[in-house]
């Protein structure tokens, strides 16, 4: 190449008119997010920090740290303002993760406490559906009954799919909801079918219902079966139910607002975890369960996969920022352990083999943070996120794996003993490979999107 070449790059096309804005990974250290950080972290050590562990041996946190989160905002980011939240997209969801996960709280505490970020979201979906379409008074009546004072922190939603026979397989879910007319067309069940409906064999009794293409609107819904693995399932006033209401597959799946206070409606059992102690978990049961069809939240009988599926993305990716600001706590609770722990005359951290191990789980939080992040802030610009979402949840719970395991071993025998830390964060972040979708079947979704 000459001296007199001209080597000044060529100039970049213009963006298409209708291409989504690049997102810029600055836009999580704003002045407005910084300050978010700040005051969810100050709430964390202030409110939650001191009374964690209490919480922890209790088995759920208290319903006033629902409403002390409510007045910071911090329940309703994320929502419209119109709906009673306080606006934000998906990265500040993300900042307020990991300024908790990363100030002292848990993963369960995260779980118990925005529980409804799996559930709400899909009310509000019906709720707007309804105001486009004219139909005001179901709109009103869905975000006052549950919307509003959920993000208010005076009441509390679960998302129930999960069945005791099952797991990630959303599609082959047996709970059933028949359409009903007059009170008096409510099924009649014996005592065998009601053991059916707890066991969530919910093909006998009222398992005659509408047919996928059944769409006419009757006076409400009868619902029968059971579900499992329920977060927050204890405490819930209100869970989103995918029930059956049409045939076999994806297509015969509705979500339905269940009301916890209906008759029928019972909380069988609190089941005991491995972690995510202060996180209430139960198993629910459902006989004949009668909710009015405003409680119909998909926009027909048959669409509640669809929603589900469009939500899941933001539920892993919420799972992926709980995975890598877990790892991130223990590494730092791990470099404070390593420079005041002495071992044979000096600081571990003085010796190689510790500071290299440090870089690694250094390292594997970087990429998986960093992914995360450009992932939240893609779909905070409006683009489909669903398989990258998947990625960076695999991503991260892997790099979390890492982590947890070897801050425990850094910390030796105090890392094995219970109330530490690092041995609850060890605890609690086994379920991230599970919750969402376990890492095999989001793996085998993964090659189904990329068309392998």
């Amino acid at each position: 190449m000459g001296d007199n070449d001209d080597i000044s790059p060529a100039p970049l096309p213009e963006p298409a008119q209708d291409s989504p804005p690049t997102p810029q990974l600055g836009s999580f250290d704003s002045p407005e997010r910084t300050a978010l950080a700040d005051l969810t972290a100050d709430f964390t050590r202030r409110e939650i920090v001191p009374e964690l562990q209490g919480w922890e041996d209790r088995g759920e946190i208290p319903r006033s740290l629902h409403r002390l989160a409510a007045q910071l905002g911090l329940l309703g980011i994320n929502y419209p303002e119109e709906v009673g939240g306080v606006g934000g997209s998906s990265i500040d969801v993300t900042v307020v993760t990991e300024a908790i996960l990363t100030s002292g709280g848990s993963g369960g505490l995260f779980a118990g406490l925005f529980s409804h970020g799996i559930a709400i979201p899909h009310i509000v979906d019906a709720a707007t559906r309804a105001r486009s379409t004219g139909d005001l008074a179901t709109a009103e009546l869905l975000l006052d009954t549950w919307v509003r004072p959920v993000l208010a922190g005076e009441k509390v939603a679960a998302l129930g799919v999960t069945e005791p026979d099952g797991g990630s397989d959303v599609a082959s879910l047996r709970t059933r909801a028949v359409q009903v007319g007059k009170s008096s067309d409510t099924p009649d069940h014996s005592d065998r079918t009601r053991e059916s409906a707890r066991r969530g064999d919910s093909d006998s009794g009222s398992s005659s219902g509408t047919s996928s293409g059944d769409s006419a609107i009757g006076s409400g819904w009868v619902i029968n079966g059971a579900k499992t693995y329920i977060t927050s399932g204890a405490r819930a006033d209100v869970v989103v139910i995918a029930a059956r209401t049409g045939g076999p597959g994806a297509s015969g799946v509705a979500l339905f607002a269940v009301d916890t206070s209906l008759p029928g409606f019972e909380v069988t059992r609190r089941l005991n975890k491995m972690g995510w102690h202060c996180s209430d978990t139960a198993e629910l049961s459902l006989v004949d369960v009668r909710v009015p069809h405003s409680a119909l939240l998909t926009p027909d009988a048959g669409g509640g996969f669809a929603s589900l599926a469009r939500h899941f993305a933001i539920e892993r990716l919420s799972l992926a920022t709980m995975a890598y600001s877990t790892a991130q706590r223990c590494l730092d609770l791990t470099v404070d352990w390593t420079r005041s722990r002495e071992t044979f005359g000096r600081p571990l951290l003085q010796r190689q083999v510790v500071r290299h191990n440090l870089v690694e789980m250094h390292r594997q939080i970087e990429v998986a943070r960093t992914y995360a992040r450009s992932v939240a802030a893609r779909n905070a610009h409006g683009e489909g996120v669903l398989l990258e979402a998947i990625l960076a949840k695999n991503t991260a719970v892997a790099a979390c794996d890492y982590v947890v395991d070897q801050a425990v071993q850094l910390h030796g025998g105090m890392g094995y003993i219970h109330g530490t830390e690092v041995e609850r964060h060890y605890r609690d972040s086994k379920v991230l490979a599970i919750g969402g979708g376990a890492t095999e079947v989001m793996n085998d979704l993964a090659a189904k999107l990329l068309g392998w």
